[in-house]
C-alpha cells in the first residue's frame, strides 16, 4: 500500500509540471515569444547631443509590425552597450509605453517627426505596468539601456538621425 501511495503522490505532482511545460511550449509556438533572444537585423542610428562633440552611434532593432511593437524588449535579460529598439509610428501622436515583462531598466526617448528628442523617461522600472506617456505628439520611441541617456548626455532637444526622421538634410 505504501508503494502505491508514494507512486500516486509522484503522479499528482508530475502531471501539473508536465502540463505547465506543455502549455508554455504551446504559448511560445503560437505567439512566437522568444524564450531566448536571437540577433535581429540591426540598423544604425545616431544622436547629436548639445553636450558632446561627436554624434553617438547606436545599432538598433526597429519594431515595425504591431506584433514587434507589442513584444518590444520584453523577456530580454540584457541590452548590450550601443544597442536599442526603435518604435516608429506612421504619424506624430501621443504614445504610451509600459514595462510589463521587461527584465531590465530602460531609458525611453520620445522623438518628434523632425528627429528632435521631446522627452526622456529615464530608468523605467522593470515589470511595471505603470503607463509612461510621451507627454506630447511624437513620431517614435527609442529604448536604450537604463541610465545611458544620463551617462551619454542625451537630453530633450538633442537630434536623432535615422531615415525615419525628416531632418531637413
Amino acid at each position: 500500500m505504501a508503494s502505491t501511495s508514494h507512486h500516486s503522490s509522484l503522479t499528482r505532482r508530475a502531471v501539473p509540471t508536465a502540463l505547465f511545460a506543455f502549455l508554455l511550449a504551446v504559448f511560445a509556438a503560437l505567439w512566437q515569444v522568444p524564450l531566448v533572444h536571437a540577433d535581429a537585423e540591426l540598423e544604425q542610428l545616431t544622436i547629436t547631443t548639445a553636450s558632446g562633440p561627436a554624434p553617438l552611434s547606436f545599432m538598433i532593432e526597429v519594431a515595425r509590425s504591431p506584433r514587434q511593437k507589442a513584444l518590444g524588449l520584453m523577456y530580454r535579460r540584457s541590452l548590450a552597450d550601443g544597442r536599442g529598439m526603435l518604435f516608429p509610428y506612421d504619424e506624430e501622436q501621443e504614445v504610451s509605453m509600459w514595462m510589463k515583462n521587461t527584465y531590465i531598466p530602460l531609458d525611453m526617448l520620445f522623438i518628434k517627426a523632425d528627429g528632435e528628442i521631446h522627452r526622456v523617461a529615464a530608468m523605467t522600472e522593470p515589470f511595471s505596468e505603470r503607463i509612461i506617456k510621451s507627454e506630447g505628439p511624437v513620431k517614435a520611441v527609442l529604448e536604450i539601456a537604463g541610465g545611458d541617456a544620463k551617462r551619454l548626455g542625451i537630453a530633450p532637444g538633442d537630434k536623432v538621425h535615422h531615415p525615419l526622421f525628416d531632418t531637413g538634410r
